[in-house]
């Protein structure tokens, strides 16, 4: 029952406190709780909003930030909500009008709601309108190691690697810890062809600090060809271990985009079959199309070459990466998990063409027919 002796803004607190904890479901009860009783308090309306966000009810936490904007058209947080979910719906220009009145109401100094617009941005693509609130916090406060970086991943997406190197190394002069950014300009001189200046770089890592593989195949890569190490060196061992791991259990992002692909392709008798098995039937339905497919050319961000069908340019690309024994199916979802942790677009892995196109929208390859 509610308790008619907490106030709004104590309900506020005790939801704020569930929401970092995780527990969103609690939370979303909280809040509406002390809306039944005080209907008009607009951060419980916004309290709501972001708890939806969390539990990826985009539709309703819309609803929330509207309704609180109702109460409070200027209030900064209901802004920024506002502004997400309408890119969740592909609505920019509205999310960019929302973010923009942020700004014009004078909150450039609230660094983590810059930071929390300049994702929302980099999430969805806009690396240009990214980059403005990124800069605006570092404007604020120079200091701050996490907005540099974030103007680091900006620079880099947009192609500009030299300044992106530079804004990067000055992040982790700001704080050496800063690990995120390290194993991101490891990847990024790994990719110029720097391998000395990518090993200095992922060799400060430890295994626990990745979760993603590409920087683990990277590092030990670099430190065989570099030390001379056996496949067997207990030097590696632990990379190994955490290779293992990351390969295991589905994370929620694996298990995302399991549910995409059931949603896309298959009804209840071939959601049973499993994704290799309906990846599989999928092929074999496409098998004569397959045979007249027009033929097309692909370069890796290694510089590499890949021709054929689609589906033969996957296969390819399977053979030539770390993992060749890899179905093509679990392959195109290990990949799709690298590039939504380097780049925060979902790749699609419905089909070979899908995929492919989809990661040049992220800008891991280029097509060229």
């Amino acid at each position: 029952m509610p308790s008619p002796f907490l106030s709004s803004e104590e309900y506020d607190e005790r939801a704020h406190q569930l929401y970092n904890e995780g527990n969103y479901d609690d939370a979303l009860a909280t809040l509406r709780e002390g809306l039944g009783l005080y209907p008009n308090a607009t951060e419980l309306h916004v309290g709501v909003g972001y708890a939806r966000v969390a539990r990826d009810e985009f539709a309703w936490a819309r609803r929330s930030f509207e309704e609180a904007l109702v109460l409070d058209p200027d209030h900064e947080d209901a802004l920024a909500g506002l502004g997400e979910t309408l890119l969740k719906f592909g609505q920019t220009s509205g999310a960019l009008k929302s973010f923009h009145r942020i700004l014009e109401l004078g909150y450039q100094d609230d660094i983590e709601l810059m930071l929390q617009v300049g994702r929302a941005l980099f999430r969805d693509g806009l690396m240009e309108e990214a980059k403005e609130y990124f800069d605006t916090a570092v404007q604020q406060v120079p200091d701050n190691a996490e907005a540099v970086a974030m103007v680091g991943y900006t620079e880099h997406r947009l192609g500009r690697d030299d300044p992106a190197i530079a804004t990067l190394r000055r992040a982790l002069q700001l704080d050496p810890e800063y690990v995120e950014a390290r194993i991101y300009l490891g990847n990024v001189l790994y990719d110029r062809g720097e391998y000395e200046a990518a090993l200095y770089h992922l060799d400060r890592t430890t295994p626990d600090d990745h979760w993603d593989e590409l920087g683990i195949w990277r590092l030990i890569e670099l430190k065989k060809s570099t030390y001379r190490l056996a496949d067997d060196d207990p030097a590696l061992r632990p990379w190994d271990e955490r290779l293992n791991e990351l390969a295991g259990e589905p994370d929620t992002i694996d298990e995302m985009l399991g549910e995409i692909e059931q949603a896309v392709n298959g009804d209840a008798e071939q959601e049973a079959k499993g994704q290799l098995e309906l990846f599989g039937a999928l092929l074999a339905d496409l098998s004569e199309q397959k045979q007249t497919e027009a033929s097309h050319q692909v370069i890796g961000r290694d510089g590499r070459s890949y021709d054929g069908t689609w589906d033969e340019i996957i296969a390819q690309m399977r053979d030539a990466s770390a993992q060749p024994a890899k179905s093509v199916q679990d392959f195109m979802q290990s990949e799709a998990r690298r590039g939504l942790s380097l780049t925060g677009i979902l790749i699609s892995t419905a089909d070979a063409e899908s995929f492919v196109r989809g990661s040049a929208d992220a800008g891991l390859l280029r097509i060229l027919n």
